[in-house]
C-alpha cells in the first residue's frame, strides 16, 4: 500500500520543442497542485533546466527520482533518462525531440500498466515528427489502444460545455466513409455509454449521434450511410431503452445549440467533431482516450511551435486535463463501488 492516498499523476514531456514544458513549468509555479496529488513527470533533466533559462523562470523547482515509488509531495518529480546531445532547438521539430518524446511515452506507458501512477497526462506531440522515428505512430490515441493490446477505445473531447466523441480517429477524408458500419457505431455508442456512466457518473446518458452526410444524406439524395448504417443502429438502440437520437446533419445541430440537450456527442470523423468542439471550448478543454482499463488525458491543443519560447503560451487546458484527470478516477472508483454494493 502506498504511503497516502494521494492521486499519482504521470505527465508525459511532449515534444521538448513546443510549449509543452512551458506550460507544465507556469502550472506548477502554484504549489497547491502538491495538496492531493503526487507528481511524476517523464523528461530528460538536463531539458528542463535549459527551458527554464530560456523562459527565465527560477521559481521551479523539482526533485529527482528513479521511479514513482521515491516520489515526493511538495514538488514535482523527474524520472530522468538519457538522450545523447540533447539540446533545446525551440519552434523546430528535430529528431532528437521525436526520441525523446517516445522515450518518454514508453517510460510513462510501463508504469501505467504496473499501476504504479494512476493517471497519465500527455503533453503535446508532433505525430508526424515522432513517426520518423517510430514508424506505426499515429497518434496518442492509437498509441495506447496498442499498449492495452488494442482495446477498443474512444477519442472524447471534454470541456464544461460539451462532451464530443469521434467513430474515427486520424483518417484521411477519403477513407472515412469506408470505415462507417453498423458494428462500428455500435461499438463507439457502447464505449461513449459506459464512459458516461462510470467516468462521469451520468445513470441513464442522453446521446446524440451525427450524420456523415450534409443534411443526414437528404433522404438518399447525397449519401446512403445515413439512412442504412447509422439510422438503424439508433433507432435500435432506442428501442431497447437507451436515450440515443439522431443522426442530426452538424451544421444546424451546432448552430442552433442542440448539443446543450445531451450528455454526449458521437460524430463520424475527426474535424466534425474537432471544429466545433474548438470554436466552443478552446483552451478549456481536454482530450481524453474512453474505453481503456486506464485513465490517459491531454491538454486539446497542439505542440505551438510559432510561440515556443516566447512565454506567453497559456496553460489552462493543462489545469483543466489534471483536474478532469483526478475527477475520472475518482468517478471510476465510486462507481466500481457502487457496482460491487449492487451485486452484493
Amino acid at each position: 500500500m502506498r504511503r497516502d492516498k494521494k492521486v499519482v499523476i504521470g505527465v508525459t514531456c511532449g515534444d521538448i520543442n513546443g510549449i509543452g514544458l512551458e506550460i507544465l513549468i507556469k502550472t506548477f509555479l502554484d504549489k497547491s497542485f502538491f495538496n492531493e496529488c503526487l507528481f511524476i513527470v517523464y523528461v530528460p533533466v538536463k531539458i528542463i533546466q535549459d527551458y527554464k533559462k530560456k523562459i527565465k523562470c527560477k521559481d521551479f523547482n523539482y526533485n529527482i527520482v528513479d521511479g514513482p515509488q521515491q516520489a515526493l509531495s511538495d514538488s514535482i518529480n523527474i524520472v530522468d533518462f538519457k538522450v545523447n546531445d540533447v539540446q533545446l532547438n525551440l519552434g523546430r521539430s528535430t529528431s532528437l525531440a521525436a526520441h525523446v518524446a517516445i522515450d518518454s511515452l514508453d517510460l510513462a506507458a510501463k508504469d501505467l500498466k504496473t499501476k504504479s501512477i494512476d493517471v497519465l497526462v500527455t503533453l503535446p506531440v508532433n505525430k508526424k515528427n515522432i513517426s520518423s522515428v517510430r514508424k506505426d505512430f499515429i497518434g496518442h490515441t492509437e498509441y495506447f489502444s496498442s499498449q492495452f493490446h488494442n482495446q477498443d477505445n474512444l477519442m472524447l473531447l471534454c470541456s464544461e460545455k460539451l462532451k464530443i466523441a469521434t467513430a474515427t480517429n486520424h483518417l484521411p477524408v477519403s477513407k472515412i466513409s469506408k470505415e462507417i458500419t453498423q458494428s462500428l457505431i455500435k461499438r463507439k455508442i457502447n464505449i461513449l455509454t459506459q464512459t458516461l456512466k462510470q467516468d462521469f457518473l451520468i445513470l441513464n446518458p442522453k446521446i446524440a449521434v451525427l450524420s456523415l452526410n450534409p443534411h443526414a444524406g437528404d433522404d438518399g439524395l447525397i449519401g446512403h450511410e445515413d439512412g442504412e448504417i447509422i439510422q438503424p443502429v439508433v433507432n435500435g438502440l432506442f428501442k431497447k431503452g437507451h436515450l440515443i437520437h439522431g443522426p442530426f446533419s452538424a451544421d444546424g445541430f451546432f448552430g442552433s445549440r442542440s448539443y446543450i440537450n445531451f450528455d454526449a456527442v458521437l460524430a463520424m470523423y475527426h474535424d466534425q467533431a474537432l471544429i466545433p468542439f474548438k470554436t466552443i471550448s478552446f483552451g478549456e478543454g481536454v482530450n481524453y482516450t474512453s474505453g481503456l482499463p486506464v485513465v490517459r488525458v491531454s491538454p486539446d491543443h497542439g505542440v505551438g511551435y510559432d510561440i515556443a519560447g516566447k512565454g506567453i503560451a497559456k496553460s489552462q487546458s493543462l489545469i483543466f486535463s489534471i483536474f478532469s484527470a483526478i475527477q475520472i478516477h475518482s468517478n471510476r472508483e465510486l462507481y466500481r463501488n457502487s457496482v460491487t454494493k449492487t451485486k452484493l
